[in-house]
């Protein structure tokens, strides 16, 4: 109860202050002066990034690892009581890890994982009440696997400098591709606060069982904690801010100021803070003030703080990247699956950052949600009504520009970005390299097809398909070329 009593007493003094702001021209009035251009910006390459070993090596697209996770009977069943009890449970177990690269293998003991997803967190293994049996049936799940959980720092207990490990199945993909897609897409289109991904194969080997059971095909991806920002410390300024994680209803109005929480708090809070150099009571104050200022300030009193905390180029591009590929379930129209970063512990001087997360509901596959119901045909400059930050940048002419450009180049033939030819080139190689891997021990995600999500308000839609009515890439540059 007192920490609410401390966050309250934070609270007022910045609404006060925020009603007391003088009154400034309004842009969208035609007799007041135009608000200047933002200024030119040159978008940082995601190849000038110096990657570490560590990186270089477990994300190398020449190869698909093999990952053979043993765990002990004993944690195993843990796991599955654990799972009974609480759905959401974030509880790790111990276990050793296999990491196989061509001919190398790196062996890390007594490692640690965990089951992982915000709505799709699932039983690894047979139905409720059950233990490990002689004959499993075995679940798809999505694992979290952290290899200095039990010795924090230790040599030997990380992989070429990797700690941590994020494993995702195609659950709601059947063609094995989407997530691999935007990433890939974000990184191609310079936003270098985009995840590092690739395909990986997984074993799981509980301890009796005659052989390891295969899992199948999975998503390696980077995981966005304390190594992510140091790898990418230099474009951020400084590692040493405070680190959000994101869900249903971070839509940055002052309704949600005080739904924040500390890491594995109440799962209720939209906003949970995952890394911080200061206290908690210092990055709840400093995410405050930025809401705030998001709701509070008149149009140019926004405009000329947001250009001052904010690397609008960057969060333009993410967004106009982010619209192009389908991704409804967002901050801008679901107020949804993202990270924000404030590279200082100040209250009221930092840079923030938006980071993109969670693509696997992209390219086709639509829902009833928000604002929309087709995420292919919907209007990119009316994406949601969810997200009051994108809507306020978007009144701006020259934010517009920025982002109907990003739009525009994405689409564009050439640039190898996201055109039928280029687009379609890509996912047919990968799955090339990938169809012999995805028939599995689970019997789910078996084969490769090209559909959306089976619960998707769009069946129609296809990656592949040359068919202009239904093809994505089709008939998303139709849709943003119209609308400008």
């Amino acid at each position: 109860m007192l920490r609410y009593f401390r966050i309250l007493g934070m609270i007022i003094p910045l609404l006060l202050a925020a009603c007391s702001r003088p009154e400034t021209p309004d842009p969208l009035d035609p007799d007041k002066p135009e608000i200047p251009q933002t200024e030119e910006i040159q978008p940082v390459s995601y190849k000038e990034i110096q990657w570490d070993e560590g990186v270089e090596y477990v994300w190398d697209e020449n190869y698909f690892p093999e990952i053979t996770v043993s765990v002990p009977l004993r944690e195993w069943n843990a796991l599955l009581v654990e799972y009974d009890r609480d759905s959401h449970t974030e509880a790790y177990i111990h276990c050793d890890v296999a990491f196989k690269k061509g001919q190398e293998v790196t062996r890390i003991a007594d490692a640690a994982i965990r089951l992982r997803g915000q709505t799709s967190r699932r039983r690894p293994e047979g139905t409720k009440g059950q233990l490990h049996q002689t004959h499993p049936d075995w679940h798809k799940c999505h694992f979290n696997v952290n290899f200095q959980k039990f010795h924090k720092d230790e040599e030997g207990h990380d992989l070429k400098g990797i700690h941590k490990l994020h494993l995702k199945w195609f659950k709601e993909d059947p063609s094995h591709v989407r997530e691999i897609f935007c990433f890939d897409l974000f990184r191609r289109a310079g936003i270098w606060t985009a995840l590092r991904d690739h395909y990986c194969r997984l074993w799981i080997h509980v301890e009796g069982a005659p052989e390891p059971a295969y899992y199948g095909l999975y998503n390696m991806l980077e995981r966005v904690d304390n190594q992510y920002l140091k790898r990418r410390k230099e474009q951020f300024g400084s590692a040493k801010g405070n680190l959000w994680k994101c869900v249903i209803g971070a839509d940055f109005t002052s309704e949600s100021v005080t739904r924040m929480g500390p890491d594995a708090a109440d799962k209720d809070y939209p906003y949970e803070l995952k890394e911080t150099k200061g206290t908690y009571e210092e990055a709840a104050a400093q995410l405050q003030n930025f809401i705030l200022n998001v709701g509070g300030l008149n149009d140019q009193a926004f405009y000329d703080w947001i250009r001052k905390v904010c690397d609008v180029d960057l969060l333009l591009r993410t967004y106009a990247v982010n619209v192009a590929l389908g991704g409804w379930d967002d901050h801008w129209n679901n107020s949804n699956n993202f990270y924000i970063y404030f590279n200082s512990n100040h209250p009221t001087d930092y840079k923030f950052f938006l980071i993109p997360f969670d693509y696997d509901n992209t390219l086709g596959t639509c829902q009833n949600c928000g604002a929309q119901n087709d995420a292919v045909r919907h209007d990119p400059y009316q994406w949601g009504n969810q997200g009051i930050l994108i809507e306020r940048l978007m009144k701006f002419e020259a934010c517009r520009k920025i982002y109907r450009d990003e739009l525009t180049r994405v689409i564009t033939a050439g640039n190898g970005l996201m055109d039928y030819a280029a687009a379609t080139e890509r996912i047919s190689r990968w799955h090339s390299r990938i169809k012999y891997f995805v028939s599995n021990d689970t019997g789910e995600g078996m084969q490769i097809e090209d559909k959306p999500a089976s619960w998707g308000t769009h069946p129609e839609y296809r990656i592949l398909d040359p068919n202009p009515n239904v093809n994505f890439f089709k008939v998303k540059a139709q849709t943003i070329r119209a609308m400008k």
